[in-house]
């Protein structure tokens, strides 16, 4: 299946990513966000990032400006009926995945992918909400989208064939390197990354070490390029917690169960770089 035109849902910090790697691989792109300021927020993250490739030499002005003339933004799902493949970056929660995808099958074209940015809900549940389970798949990139090379691709019970090795060539055609997972909450990349996450929380929590130390004893003596309390306010710590939750019903195992402070965390606001607060200030 040829793709020309990516749709986008969600234009936060995964979403402008998405859509900027998209642009740069010469598709037509339209993202999409519930509010101006939202759609208006992303596509500034884009021509920021663009802005530094140029002044670096990485890419020359007239190539930022065709990136650029490759994204529209929009309000309406409805503006995402022309798109050949989507990708949702929405909010790491049930309910709104569960929306979103049920009014794409309703928009988009019966022969068009609708793919998932997901970090743990299992591909299957969302699939269920569609009448074209053969053509919803996950396709969870990593943070920073342009800068990091992952794209862990994951295989629902119904994706079909065709389905997969469209999203896996699109992958490659991002410049990333695709990785398959089965579908279970977590995949790969999050069942074993927010345990540890999680585990270093506990330590903070038990006071086992302070913030510095854990992250320094992770980055010196286990090579992180982060330590995991700063990896966690990067990821944002609602996000870590859905995922711990997702992780912790998917499998009913109390190794999965969430650090009390890191929901006190989120229960008064500190989510990390986003809101200025986290285990660190910013």
């Amino acid at each position: 299946m040829e793709i020309k035109t990516f749709g986008v849902v969600g234009a936060g910090q995964m979403g402008s990513g998405i859509a900027q790697v998209a642009a740069m691989s010469g598709l037509q792109v339209i993202m999409n966000d519930i509010k101006d300021e939202f759609v208006e927020r992303g596509l500034r993250n884009i021509t920021s990032i663009l802005a530094r490739n140029a002044e670096k030499g990485k890419m020359t002005q007239e190539e930022k400006e065709a990136v650029l003339g490759r994204i529209k933004v929009c309000t309406s799902l409805k503006d995402l009926a022309p798109v050949d493949f989507l990708v949702e970056a929405a909010s790491e929660v049930e309910a709104i995945k569960f929306a979103v995808f049920r009014e794409l099958d309703s928009i988009c074209r019966p022969e068009a992918v609708l793919a998932s940015n997901t970090s743990s809900i299992p591909i299957g549940r969302i699939a269920a909400q569609t009448k074209r389970p053969d053509k919803v798949i996950g396709m969870h990139f990593m943070n920073p989208v342009p800068v990091m090379k992952l794209v862990e691709v994951i295989r629902g019970i119904a994706t079909s064939d065709e389905t997969f090795q469209t999203t896996w060539d699109l992958s490659m055609k991002f410049g990333k390197t695709p990785a398959l997972s089965s579908d279970y909450p977590g995949f790969i990349a999050n069942r074993i990354l927010m345990p540890m996450i999680n585990e270093a929380i506990y330590c903070l929590y038990h006071g086992v070490g302070s913030r510095e130390d854990i992250d320094t004893v992770m980055r010196l003596g286990m090579n992180h390029p982060m330590g995991p309390l700063a990896l966690a306010d990067l990821i944002g710590l609602d996000t870590c917690l859905a995922i711990m939750e997702t992780l912790y019903s998917g499998f009913c195992d109390s190794k999965y169960r969430p650090c009390p402070l890191l929901r006190k965390y989120v229960e008064v606001g500190w989510l990390g770089r986003k809101t200025g607060r986290g285990f660190y200030e910013y």
